[in-house]
């Protein structure tokens, strides 16, 4: 019989690992996050804090805050409910922007990313990955094409800085590959598009998903994006030399957002679980192939120039389509029993066969869906185990189990667990017939 003690349990076979994720399950451990100048505070930072942040993580060196309305106020809940039915904005200056420019600025960009960077146009975005030789994701960031010899990276909770730099050394491009001070702030929720018409104009509503647009918001230049990281409509309003404008765009929008009962929340995680929505460091990481993680449509069976990486893709592609998985584990999405989970997950919790035996999985990204009346998570198991309707069993905290001690039913079904606003590139080559993105 499992149990949810504090052991790492060797029956999770984590052999194609070289650091195994920590799975021991040490619990809600409170301590107090020391604020330091050794860890960066964001331009946005105090005025997060003034609106009411009350908890942060760190996010690309960078303190993120994690959440406003109070547990006693109804917590998380409440944010949820303001993302689904009207409009938020949220401090999310830790997606930092690498930019990389020059004359060879599409050559050096089209051999880091999976995908065909010569298919985007100027002013046009994409979702992309970039891997290391080995094919493990070393980030999921929004690609922002702003001209012909500019590119910016809006990059996921890893440092891919000094790694872009690191390839130029060997590459020798004419590109200049720097962090600038760009710092973004999301607009998400169904009434985004009417706030951003009130900011930056009525053209804003003819922006195609993954557009740009150049724009001034209370005098200050910015980039917005239809893009973001809720599977609600959204844009993203990129603030060029953030350091000193902060305060003006911030105020602006918070001014505009009040006849729409905008309200200043943290990131929207448990609506980005049902849209199927990857947070690197939580779901993926740089050990994880985009084959074990329902990112296959990132990489294209055809793309004309080499990319880092592709020869070790190309492979564990040819395994899989030859019947035998190159992976101990692979993501799947479940659905699950027990009580309402209502915040984020301390640990990686363990996910056993039916029978409720030793662990052979665990979950990554799990949260109640009141949509859907269930709890819902996103997870690895065995590929024996990945099939949809498989059933299964989990061992959620006390906190949250039907009954202490005892793991709760679980199911593997479909992701993403209800539509976006935009379907994603993944579900639009599905639906096309393809199984990669163009």
């Amino acid at each position: 019989m499992a149990t949810t003690g504090a052991g790492q349990p060797a029956s999770v076979d984590q052999s194609d690992r070289i650091v195994p994720i920590n799975l021991r399950q040490s619990g809600r451990t409170p301590v107090e996050m020391l604020i330091s100048t050794r860890v960066r505070k964001s331009p946005y930072w105090h005025l997060s804090h003034a609106a009411g942040c009350w908890r942060a993580t760190v996010y690309n060196r960078i303190y993120h805050p994690r959440g406003y309305a109070r547990p006693e106020e109804g917590g998380a809940a409440v944010e949820h409910e303001a993302l689904t039915n009207r409009v938020t904005v949220w401090n999310v200056a830790v997606e930092r922007q690498i930019r990389v420019k020059g004359p060879d600025a599409e050559a050096f960009t089209d051999y880091v990313i999976t995908r065909d960077a010569t298919r985007i146009e100027p002013m046009r975005a994409r979702y992309v990955i970039l891997c290391n030789e080995r094919g493990g994701i070393l980030n999921d960031p929004v690609l922002l094409r702003l001209s012909e010899d500019e590119f910016w990276f809006s990059l996921a909770d890893s440092d891919l800085l000094f790694w872009l730099q690191g390839v130029n050394v060997g590459l020798g491009l004419r590109v200049e590959i720097d962090e600038i001070d760009v710092c973004p702030l999301q607009i998400q929720g169904p009434r985004s598009v009417d706030l951003m018409a009130d900011l930056v104009g009525e053209g804003v509503r003819d922006m195609p998903y993954y557009g740009l647009m150049e724009a001034e918001i209370a005098g200050c230049s910015v980039v917005i994006s239809q893009t973001g990281f809720s599977g609600e409509k959204g844009y993203e309003i990129y603030l060029r030399d953030a350091t000193l404008h902060a305060e003006a765009l911030w105020q602006a929008v918070l001014e505009a957002g009040e006849a729409h009962e905008l309200m200043v929340t943290a990131p929207g995680h448990q609506r980005r679980i049902q849209a199927g929505i990857l947070s690197w460091g939580q779901d993926i990481d740089h050990e994880t192939s985009p084959f074990q993680c329902n990112l296959a449509y990132q990489v294209p069976r055809e793309k004309p120039g080499d990319y880092i990486g592709r020869a070790a893709l190309e492979r564990q592609r040819a395994e899989i389509e030859a019947g035998r998985s190159p992976f101990a584990l692979v993501m799947v999405g479940m659905k699950l029993g027990g009580k309402p989970i209502d915040d984020y997950a301390p640990d990686f919790w363990h996910v056993s066969r039916a029978d409720g035996g030793d662990p052979v999985g665990y979950l990554t990204s799990p949260w109640h869906a009141p949509e859907l009346g269930s709890n819902i998570a996103l997870g690895y198991v065995p590929p024996a185990d990945s099939a949809i309707g498989t059933e299964l069993a989990v061992w959620l905290p006390d906190e949250y189990a039907s009954e202490p001690g005892k793991p709760d039913a679980a199911r593997v079904c479909e992701v993403p667990f209800r539509p976006s606003a935009n379907p994603s590139t993944r579900e639009v080559a599905l639906a096309q017939g393809r199984d990669a993105a163009l």
